[in-house]
């Protein structure tokens, strides 16, 4: 222990001897360390907390497998199929995202976020009970009653914390719902959610459209290969009394809540890790080149010690004594930059990260990330102070005690670590540059990409339109002309419709069959998006309307069934004939909601991107609002919100007062939510993708940087050793221009070296971008060229100003240099 204070207090004096030295090696630490910190905080909030609820680990989701992948949307037939395995789950709950919303309504119109749960869905997620209960068996059945439980933040700010709420009736879209209790305060869910009522499903339910999530809990000694297996001959069963369901290929799985969860951001994250580490590497090899060149400074020191008895592992530990304590510095204000990087950090995140709450208030400090700092931090010291330490331990006495200066030269194996070293730099480098530059091109082809719609001053405004009323077509169909004749009313408001989806969101997944075509094996002739509109929707986004005619008003329930396909759907199906006059049935044998009449193609609407920019056209259908049957409204009211959407004349926010207004009217006083222009829309439909793009150039940039000054570090480093060397040569003839091209042979041929090996790194590391790709392939030609020319023009600008002041020299002053 003495002897470890000795070394601390040396190597404490000595670092405050170099102050420059020092300062600059903790700042190049603190930058990687502070990035890694950053990063590593959101993966640790979205990826490695575990979920709040109780004993989570063995919460699992249900899902429904196929050859295209696993998907978690589940029917009423599929969740009773599932409740019955009672050998290996218990608990086993649905419930959905909450839906379009609840209306609460009374003297001041509020919409507020509720979810639909079957009642073990608070026995699942171990929900404490503040007032009251939840719900029973009873009330979860059909026509089990209005009964409602609300969440404490929702007590509080709606009822100041009444302790006699239970009992009371509130005001759900003008329904009265008894409240049976009170969720306490550290019941969280993701979307948080004010309050809960019940699902309702029907255990004899023929239903097979998916649209809520089932999860449940594995036995205490089940394992979730077991559940797995159970679940594979439950499909096998099911399959056999639902053949058009899941079919030949498809089953029934599980897996971890949490992995559910997060499955859509662990790529990116992980990705994102990985680059920053390069970072930390490359700042790592250059504290390490300047701790080798602090070394040779010193190595008359070293041998001096070794002389006097110090032996190589005392010097190799007062080395790393120093490195860790350089680390450990640089770990400290790399904490610090951290914590103010992950502010940053969320300020520019997508939205629809998961598990990071609202604002990202569920990201924060503790103790994985106190000791992934700590961890980083003393292992970034023992490798970069290692070899320099190993390499300074080994002094040739004799040679060393002769040497007048420490510029004779520093021997064959630092030069070469310091090569080595350099070469990484640069290799590292040019990973990071090919994956930004790929991104990159992923911005501007999604910036170039025609999304067949145009989103300029238009308005969209969410209202949920629940209750007995809106049960039936003919409740929502009156709002909607309502509505749009209110609109119509307003000076500046050009067109205005009503629907159920927007441009860049995928519509309801539904087969269809052509009327008069065989279907083969198959009971359908294929899979559409399924939507439904109002006239004048093609208007509001300017969408072409290639043949045939749009949606009118003429086209309500007393009218002759119609609808409107896009251009992917008619050359996809009709590739050589008109389908204009054609039938179509959507959603035969789905379920008894989905029956309705044959209906007659009356248009073709231009292709637009549905599903987002960076994914083709899937094959649509719009049928008008007032013309979808009974029992999809009826389904639809408790899955999806609907959406109004204006164009105005100029921008639209200045409208939204008297707009908002008018559709209150309409409703009979429902409150909208979630008012957002569709240009909003359209830049958060590639909010991952840019979040991606802008990381990753920023930490290819500060790799760029790290190692021009690596390259330049080292030469500089080399013309002042070699500054007796280059004086004899031009004092036997050679002219500057020999001695600049000498040095900058020597810097290239590692930069060279390093690109090299960083394209081949690059080959093999950029296919895991893969996904996050658009326009452009993972060995993408021009990324694979430009960005190493750009990296070897920085090497050139990096290697120049050493070697042309190496030309510069006096001879007659180098040679008197001892």
């Amino acid at each position: 222990m003495d002897e470890f204070r000795n070394d601390l207090k040396y190597s404490l004096r000595m670092l405050i001897a170099s102050p420059v030295f020092t300062v600059t090696t903790i700042a190049a630490l603190a930058l990687g360390i502070g990035a890694n910190t950053a990063i590593f905080t959101v993966v640790d909030a979205v990826l490695l907390k575990p979920l709040t609820y109780p004993d989570s680990g063995r919460i699992v989701q249900f899902l429904n497998t196929s050859p295209n992948g696993p998907s978690g949307s589940a029917s009423p037939e599929n969740f009773n199929a599932w409740r019955a395995q009672a050998s290996v789950f218990q608990n086993v709950a649905a419930y959905d995202y909450g839906g379009p919303g609840f209306n609460l309504t009374g003297s001041v119109p509020e919409q507020v976020h509720g979810i639909h749960v079957s009642e073990a869905y608070f026995r699942l997620f171990g929900a404490p009970v503040l007032l009251g209960r939840t719900f029973t068996p009873q009330e979860d059945s059909p026509n089990g009653g209005h009964v409602v439980v609300i969440g404490y933040g929702f007590w509080q700010r709606k009822f100041g914390g009444n302790p006699k709420i239970v009992g009371s009736a509130i005001s759900l879209s003008n329904q009265s719902y008894t409240v049976v209790g009170v969720l306490g305060r550290s019941f969280e869910t993701d979307p948080a959610a004010d309050l809960w009522v019940p699902f309702q499903i029907d255990p004899n339910s023929t239903n097979l459209g998916h649209y809520f999530v089932v999860a449940g809990r594995l036995k205490p000694r089940a394992t979730l290969a077991q559940a797995n297996a159970a679940l594979k001959l439950a499909a096998d069963r099911f399959r056999r009394l639902h053949p058009d369901d899941i079919g030949p290929q498809g089953s029934f799985g599980v897996q971890p809540l949490r992995d559910s969860i997060v499955a859509g951001a662990r790529t990116s994250l992980l990705v994102l890790l990985g680059a920053v580490s390069f970072v930390l590497l490359i700042a790592c090899a250059n504290v390490a080149n300047l701790l080798l060149v602090r070394a040779a400074g010193r190595k008359r020191e070293f041998a001096i010690r070794a002389a006097m008895g110090a032996s190589r592992l005392r010097i190799i530990r007062q080395l790393l004594t120093e490195s860790v304590v350089l680390a450990l510095s640089g770990g400290i204000l790399g904490f610090a930059l951290g914590y103010a990087g992950v502010h940053a950090l969320l300020a520019v995140s997508p939205t629809d990260l998961p598990r990071i709450g609202e604002h990202g208030a569920a990201v924060g400090i503790d103790w994985r990330v106190l000791a992934f700092t700590l961890g980083v931090s003393l292992l970034t010291g023992i490798l970069f102070g290692l070899f320099p330490a190993i390499g300074a331990s080994r002094p040739d006495l004799n040679s060393t005690l002769k040497e007048g200066s420490n510029r004779s030269g520093t021997g064959f194996r630092q030069g070469r670590a310091r090569s080595l070293l350099v070469i990484s730099e640069v290799s590292l480098a040019l990973v990071l540059l090919v994956g930004a530059a790929l991104l990159i091109r992923t911005y501007i082809a999604l910036r170039n990409v025609n999304p067949g719609f145009d989103a300029e001053n238009v308005l969209t405004l969410e209202m949920s339109l629940t209750g007995d009323r809106f049960l039936k077509t003919a409740g929502v169909a009156q709002v909607a002309q309502d509505g749009r004749e209110r609109l119509s009313a307003i000076p500046g408001v050009e067109e205005s419709a009503f629907t159920c989806c927007l441009p860049l969101h995928v519509g309801y997944g539904l087969p269809f069959n052509i009327v008069g075509r065989p279907t083969g094996n198959s009971p359908w002739t294929g899979g559409i998006s399924w939507m439904s509109a109002s006239p004048g929707y093609l208007s509001v986004f300017k969408i072409p309307l290639l043949r045939g005619r749009g949606l009118t008003e003429q086209d309500d329930a007393s009218a002759p069934a119609v609808v409107i396909i896009n251009e992917t759907l008619a050359k996809k199906y009709w590739p050589k004939q008109d389908p204009i006059g054609q039938q179509v049935i959507i959603g035969k044998g789905v379920g008894p909601q989905f029956i309705e009449a044959p209906r007659r193609i009356i248009g073709i609407m231009a292709d637009v991107h549905d599903g987002g920019l960076n994914q083709d056209p899937s094959p649509l259908m719009m049928v008008p609002t007032a013309q979808v049957v009974d029992g999809m409204t009826a389904l639809n009211s408790n899955i999806a919100p609907l959406i109004w959407v204006v164009r105005t004349h100029g921008d639209p926010h200045q409208y939204i007062p008297v707009i908002t207004e008018q559709i209150r009217l309409a409703s009979g006083g429902f409150p909208v939510a979630r008012v957002r222009p569709m240009t909003e829309i359209v830049v958060q439909s590639t909010a991952r993708q840019d979040f991606n793009m802008l990381l990753l150039t920023i930490f290819a940039a500060t790799a760029l940087i790290l190692a021009a000054i690596g390259i330049y570090g080292l030469m500089a480093y080399s013309v002042q050793l070699r500054t007796q060397e280059m004086g004899i040569r031009m004092a036997l003839g050679a002219d500057r221009g020999h001695i600049r091209d000498l040095v900058v042979w020597q810097g290239m041929r590692l930069a060279i070296v390093g690109v090299a090996i960083g394209i081949a790194a690059a080959f093999g590391l950029t296919r895991f971008l893969a996904s996050f790709l658009y326009g452009v392939k993972s060995w993408d030609p021009l990324a694979f060229v430009t960005v190493p020319l750009i990296l070897s023009a920085v090497a050139l600008l990096a290697v120049w100003f050493p070697a042309t002041r190496a030309s510069r020299l006096d001879p007659q002053q180098a040679l008197r240099i001892e």
